[in-house]
């Protein structure tokens, strides 16, 4: 029986259902697992993505573009390959993309992590004939510490720098890092202060889904370079792109915190010059990629995004499975 998913020069293609997963190039049809720019590109004439995307979409892609839109566990016939989402547990409105054909069953991960944030729908494992997973952090030294401990650690450098008489300004992802740190901190009585790229994204999610205001702080934008007095009973949240801004000198003194899963090895902490690091990942670890495989019961694995051979390599010698590693333009530094 011939394959479901073929690799091409623009990506994953399904031929019987004459569309794309996440393609790298521009497209007719293209499914998107999430609105991370480095899976939902611009310039494809339609998309189709889980509801709660769509409005992430349009604000990152343009309020023209064409979105067609499907909830968890729904099915759409696509020239009778059924498409379904199931969560991925990776950032508000990611989704895994099941596609089915003749009693085959494969499965396409995008971006995803196994521990359950509370604010984002949980991973949920899908049997599969072939599962294709994301491999970003696939090397053993990646092993996040527990969600508890990392907020208790992240709550309790916020409390020390303000005793301190400083500003905290903890360093995220807009879509994805920023609105967990926001729910980590939503008890603490703090101002939540939030960079324009990422209130746009804010903003976005409650007019789609106000009942997430029940999970999140109240917040206000920060307009660069503003004002350092409106911060002194609160956090500042920034993207990484506005860690080098000259507007932060204003805020002096101010003590930045890097949140990645990156942090979790010393070196690279050491190169982002921050005064402090989270390893705090919206992706899975080792062990969570691992057992996430195994839950799929599948029978073939394709490895992408990251150390995919070192991942595909470990399944073949270890776990006996049928793994390739499959080459992406995307190797380490994904939005995560």
């Amino acid at each position: 029986m011939d394959p479901l998913l073929v690799i091409t020069p623009q990506g994953l293609y399904c031929p019987q259902g004459d569309f794309f997963i996440d393609p790298w190039a521009k497209v007719h049809r293209a499914v998107i697992t999430h609105a991370h720019a480095d899976h939902a590109r611009a310039g494809h004439q339609y998309y189709l993505c889980h509801t709660d995307s769509a409005p992430l979409l349009k604000l990152r892609l343009g309020e023209s573009i064409q979105v067609q839109t499907l909830g968890y566990g729904e099915v759409l016939n696509v020239r009778g390959v059924h498409i379904s989402f199931y969560p991925s547990g990776h950032v508000i409105g990611a989704a895994q993309v099941s596609i089915s054909y003749q009693g085959q069953v494969w499965v396409v991960s995008g971006d995803y992590k196994v521990v359950d944030d509370g604010l984002t729908p949980a991973f949920e494992p899908v049997r599969c004939h072939v599962f294709v997973s994301e491999s970003t952090f696939g090397l053993p030294v990646y092993h996040w510490a527990p969600q508890e401990i990392l907020q208790r650690r992240l709550v309790q450098w916020v409390h020390d720098v303000r005793g301190r008489g400083q500003i905290p300004v903890l360093i995220g992802y807009s879509l994805g890092k920023a609105q967990r740190l926001l729910h980590m901190l939503k008890d603490e009585a703090l101002s939540c202060w939030l960079h324009p790229a990422i209130y746009a994204i804010h903003e976005a999610l409650l007019a789609h889904q106000p009942a997430l205001a029940r999970k999140l702080p109240p917040v206000q934008l920060f307009q660069p370079p503003g004002n350092r007095k409106a911060l002194q009973d609160g956090v500042l949240l920034i993207p990484p792109a506005a860690r080098e801004s000259k507007w932060l000198d204003r805020l002096e003194p101010c003590v930045t915190g890097y949140c990645s899963g990156w942090m979790q090895i010393r070196g690279r902490a050491r190169q982002q010059t921050a005064d402090a690091a989270f390893a705090i990942s919206d992706h899975a670890d080792w062990p969570g990629l691992i057992a996430a495989i195994e839950a799929t019961q599948a029978e073939e694995v394709w490895v992408t995004h990251g150390y995919a051979h070192t991942l595909a390599r470990y399944l073949r010698e270890e776990k006996h499975l049928h793994a390739i590693d499959i080459q992406s333009p995307f190797t380490e530094e994904t939005e995560e």
